[in-house]
């Protein structure tokens, strides 16, 4: 009798989000710019946040970082100035004594991966424990070369939707999702004002289009910073992506788990 085959990489990030929503709670997908607010803390921010979420993002600095807000960006051009990249990160990761439960995913414009070259990219990150890439400034029109380069490795290519993607381009994007699909909750940049919490119902209804065009889960992401958001997102996502809000915490140096587990439990 054959042995099973291993999973893919990304299917690992699939596999972890449908598990934290078939307990009856949309997943944590908990983002982290890599090397901030110290590169000497990379690591223990790392496990800190992969002891609570189900997957974690770890933002690649860019200088210029255009679908991000005034924190991440504040975030990366601190880590830029640390001297953090991509090649730091992978080397970081490929050194951690034991992985993580959680699956790891790379967010990073598409310049540092052209620099860091194609062709050695997708080993570079499945050796590292990469499961995927989150690529914001990539068309899908134009994403066919780093898409099979990662196909050589089982990684994902993670696709980004909005509230006013079309609906023939909604069910492409959807159709060609791998790992989740992103489903960012307004126009503009990551970040919103702290004291804005509510949901609108129209939010919710596009989260529903979304999740009736894709087969892999589906998460929300942009402005999510409290357990009343994740609560109103519950049953029309498979999880939701915590960004600003986290990199805020570790910039004030609080606790990060007790931040994010506050996401899901009662006060």
């Amino acid at each position: 009798m054959k042995a099973a085959l291993a999973a893919a990489p990304r299917d690992t990030v699939s596999a972890a989000i449908q598990a934290a929503a078939a307990r009856g709670r949309p997943a944590l997908v908990g983002f982290l710019t890599a090397g901030f607010p110290t590169r000497l803390k990379f690591k223990d921010n790392l496990a800190a946040v992969a002891s609570v979420c189900d997957v974690v993002e770890i933002g690649v600095p860019f200088t210029d970082p255009m679908a991000d807000g005034t924190t991440v960006q504040r975030a990366s051009f601190v880590a830029l100035a640390d001297g953090v990249t991509l090649p730091w990160i992978l080397e970081e990761l490929k050194s951690l004594g034991e992985r993580h439960a959680a699956p790891i995913l790379l967010m990073s414009y598409l310049n540092p991966l052209l620099k860091f070259g194609l062709e050695a990219l997708p080993r570079a990150a499945a050796a590292a424990g990469v499961a995927g890439f989150i690529v914001p400034d990539l068309p899908f029109e134009e994403s066919d070369d780093l898409k099979r380069a990662l196909d050589r490795e089982g990684l994902a290519l993670v696709q980004m939707v909005t509230p006013v993607t079309p609906p023939e381009r909604l069910a492409m994007l959807c159709r060609d999702a791998q790992g989740f699909v992103y489903a960012v909750t307004m126009t503009g940049t990551t970040g919103t004002p702290k004291g804005a919490t509510e949901v609108p119902p129209d939010v919710l209804e596009y989260m529903d289009r979304v999740k009736r065009c894709s087969n892999v889960p589906v998460c929300a992401g942009f402005g999510i910073r409290s357990r009343e958001q994740v609560a109103r997102f519950a049953g029309h996502v498979d999880g939701v992506v915590v960004g600003s809000a986290l990199v805020e915490v570790l910039e004030r140096g609080e606790d990060v788990r007790a931040f994010l587990r506050s996401l899901r439990e009662p006060p």
